[in-house]
């Protein structure tokens, strides 16, 4: 979270004339809720489940920029589900600007409602990077122009499509 994934995204989109999905938005959307009640309603497992639904068959299959919340790609079989449907490209950003971001929006972030948020993010992050580094092509999004982020994105899609379409006209994943 606070990487600028819905922001990057819909600039890409833009860019390249694809439509852009963000999970977040679809999802309240589906559920008639924000995000933050669905946690406070139905729990996180809820809100999980309707992240998988969201990869499997809640955005279109072609010419779609994809911006997924920060957890999903966390959950078992979530990568391998992302890798294939398309391009897996991971937005990337230190703790510092993290926090500075997240903090801009502390309602919509529902892990983050909590007495100590910063400690909550810090260890998120800890738990999560590792995960985020081995989801695709990584790149950082610290003190960087939106343009650049997003030419940046395009040049890694351009170059990771070929590859994806030639590795799935074989049968292969």
């Amino acid at each position: 979270m606070g990487t600028g994934k819905t922001t990057i995204g819909r600039h890409v989109a833009q860019r390249l004339g694809f439509k852009c999905a963000d999970s977040d938005y679809v999802i309240e959307r589906k559920a008639g809720k924000p995000i933050a009640r669905i946690f406070a309603e139905d729990g996180e497992a809820a809100f999980r489940r309707l992240e998988s639904w969201f990869i499997d068959e809640g955005h279109a299959p072609e010419r779609q920029v994809v911006a997924c919340g920060g957890g999903l790609v966390v959950q078992p079989g979530m990568l391998e589900k992302l890798a294939m449907r398309g391009v897996v490209v991971c937005l990337h950003a230190s703790i510092e600007s993290i926090l500075a971001r997240t903090k801009r929006l502390p309602s919509v972030r529902p892990l983050l409602d909590v007495d100590d948020p910063d400690t909550r993010a810090r260890a998120l992050y800890a738990e999560r990077e590792a995960i985020y580094r081995s989801a695709g092509t990584v790149i950082l999004t610290d003190s960087r122009p939106l343009a650049d982020i997003a030419a940046h994105v395009i040049r890694v899609w351009r170059r990771e499509a070929e590859e994806f379409v030639r590795r799935h006209a074989r049968g292969g994943a």
